[in-house]
């Protein structure tokens, strides 16, 4: 709600179409092997917020954002022009952009509120996030366009950006390198510091001859008897520095560690991954399987080039009983994604991901969400609460708007803390989705890892 009596609405202007502002090639491209993964050919949405400018002389009109942002988009898309393109389905089922700056959908919005009354998207229900995007008709949440905007206007002058991107195109790296490079032409520079790279050809893999070795035997996976169901929950929780920094020590000191410190996506994610167990009541005897994403773009013996913004990540696995799960000391289980992470950064395994992924798209061998998986995607290290600035300063807070990725609840996103609390300095934003009847015993875990840590 916009307040207590009016409430929130948008008066929406007509779509326009941006078009590269220099005639781009008329080609179509193909896409890697990582693109091809059906469970990425979705349009991901995020929403980024920004204050008023206040350092505009008194009296001086603020510049209107959805302009500035057009006007760089146009511009962005001379370098990005596979965004400005249409995805198509080839006949051997692969996946290619069609080149031919079509141009990218582009909405223009004003709110009827200041974006404090809806606390700058921080804890927003979807519903709401989700009048901040542009509406995706389609019913399989997939878009021929690879990219779209929104931008909403608020009467304190401040305005969110709904952008929606193909996964199939870009990943967390290759959208925020597309991000910056659209601020960086909005703020007045000539071209974007660093340039795209395409070269997708880089990343196909070959079928393997020998049978499949999945992760986890899909015949043994824990069971839950909340899932599957229609109610779902999304839930962002805020863990500060401070409890992250007592739990990483309190599992070192009970796993003993002397040389190997633990990082906070190790710690917290093996306690997000046992809290997920306990929330879903996984059938103990049932195996529930860790999948952390690993950016390998610069482990590869032939390293891919600066600019190159395809989906370059392979997963570093964990496979556990429920039972080992919940019984085992966490230390125990933090030194496990230790231990895989460093096997995903091995040239060998990174390119058996890649083969095998090729084959598992050759024999349509799909895998589905169903809770005994935990899918964990870490944001933080991708800048964007930071280093873009449009004009009007940095960000203050990036909202993900769930998406169908393995059925929402086996995904999980680390996000950088917003810029609106102090506080949270150092800390972490965990945002889960769950069936909703699970979601009150996840609540009570997050509370007990504070309660737990109290000095």
């Amino acid at each position: 709600m916009a307040n207590e009596k009016t409430p929130f609405s948008l008066h929406m202007k007509d779509i326009v179409i941006v078009k590269p502002s220099k005639p781009t090639p008329c080609v179509t491209l193909s896409l890697s092997t990582f693109d091809n993964n059906p469970a990425l050919n979705i349009l991901c949405h995020t929403i980024y917020v920004y204050q008023a400018n206040l350092d505009y002389p008194n009296g001086q009109h603020q510049l209107d954002p959805a302009h500035v942002i057009k006007e760089a988009l146009s511009k962005a898309l001379v370098y990005y022009y596979p965004l400005a393109g249409k995805i198509i389905r080839n006949d051997d089922g692969k996946l290619r952009i069609k080149c031919n700056g079509d141009g990218v959908p582009f909405l223009e919005a004003s709110a009827n509120c200041e974006l404090s009354s809806l606390h700058y998207l921080e804890g927003i229900d979807v519903p709401t996030l989700q009048k901040l995007l542009f509406d995706n008709p389609s019913q399989d949440e997939t878009s021929e366009h690879a990219l779209v905007f929104k931008v909403t206007k608020f009467l304190c002058g401040g305005f969110t950006i709904g952008l929606g991107l193909s996964h199939a195109v870009c990943d967390g790296f290759g959208a925020s390198q597309f991000f910056r490079a659209l601020a960086e032409l909005a703020s007045g520079k000539s071209e974007p510091t660093v340039k795209p790279v395409w070269e997708r050809e880089k990343l196909v893999g070959t079928i393997l001859k020998e049978p499949l070795k999945l992760p986890m035997d899909e015949t043994l996976r824990a069971a839950s008897p909340f899932w599957p169901t229609t109610e779902i929950s999304h839930e962002c929780f805020n863990l500060n520095g401070d409890i992250i920094q007592r739990l990483k020590m309190r599992l070192m000191k009970e796993g003993e560690c002397v040389d190997d410190s633990f990082t906070t996506l190790e710690t917290l994610g093996a306690y997000v991954w046992r809290s997920k167990a306990r929330a879903l009541e996984l059938s103990s005897d049932g195996q529930t399987l860790f999948c952390l994403a690993v950016g390998v773009r610069h482990l590869l013996d032939q390293p891919l080039p600066d600019g190159y913004y395809g989906n370059a990540f392979v997963a570093a696995n964990v496979v556990l009983t429920v039972k080992e799960l919940k019984e085992r000391p966490l230390s125990y289980v933090v030194k496990l994604i230790k231990e895989s992470k460093k096997l995903a950064c091995n040239n060998e395994y990174i390119r058996n991901s890649i083969n095998m992924l090729e084959t598992m798209i050759q024999y349509n061998i799909r895998i589905e969400g169903t809770g005994a998986s935990m899918v964990l995607t870490d944001w933080r290290q991708l800048g964007l609460l930071e280093e873009v600035d449009f004009g009007w300063k940095a960000s203050v807070n990036i909202v993900p708007v769930p998406w169908n990725m393995f059925g929402f609840i086996d995904l999980c996103l680390f996000l950088a803390p917003s810029n609106l609390d102090p506080s949270m300095k150092g800390g972490v934003r965990v945002f889960v989705t769950l069936p909703k009847a699970s979601m009150p015993k996840f609540r009570e875990e997050m509370e007990a890892l504070k309660v737990m840590l109290d000095p």
